[in-house]
């Protein structure tokens, strides 16, 4: 049994998410991670995370970004579609125990400064004034919002 990181978990919803219609940009699977975890992980456990799973077979690079191969995508397909994001990481990360790779591909090429750009570029990002849609929606806070008689039907008399 091969030994089960909690980052791989996390890097393959990430990249499924960023993912969905063309292949994810590093920084689009980096803000992905951090909508998921709520923190971003060490460089260090990114770029092992991503070179395991590219070794698996898993996730491969193309030229516009990362995605998931077809093996990667039957195994996000089986999980559950209405879970939270920790049941569905704890069953990523059963899924990830179980799987048997049939042959060994080569890892994708990172370089810590790609890594560090992208973490650099989604932390400017989330400060921006724009419209970031994987950022999570603030609460509305309602403490403020007073029921008043305009509020309420008008009484029949």
């Amino acid at each position: 049994m091969r030994p089960n990181h909690d980052v791989d978990a996390l890097i393959l919803m990430a990249t499924t998410l960023a993912a969905k219609r063309r292949p994810g940009q590093l920084v689009e699977i980096v803000a992905a991670a951090d909508l998921i975890q709520g923190f971003i992980p060490s460089v260090e456990k990114l770029d092992e995370a991503i070179r395991r799973l590219s070794s698996l077979g898993l996730i491969h690079a193309t030229e516009e970004g990362l995605t998931l191969t077809p093996v990667g995508q039957k195994i996000m397909a089986k999980q559950p579609k209405r879970a939270a994001a920790e049941e569905t990481l704890t069953a990523i990360r059963s899924t990830l125990a179980d799987y048997r790779p049939m042959a060994e591909y080569p890892p994708i090429p990172l370089t810590p400064e790609q890594l560090i750009a992208a973490i650099r570029e989604h932390k400017t990002a989330r400060k921006a004034p724009g419209k970031n849609l994987l950022m999570p929606k603030p609460k509305v806070d309602r403490h403020f919002k007073v029921e008043g008689h305009w509020r309420k039907a008008p009484a029949t008399r």
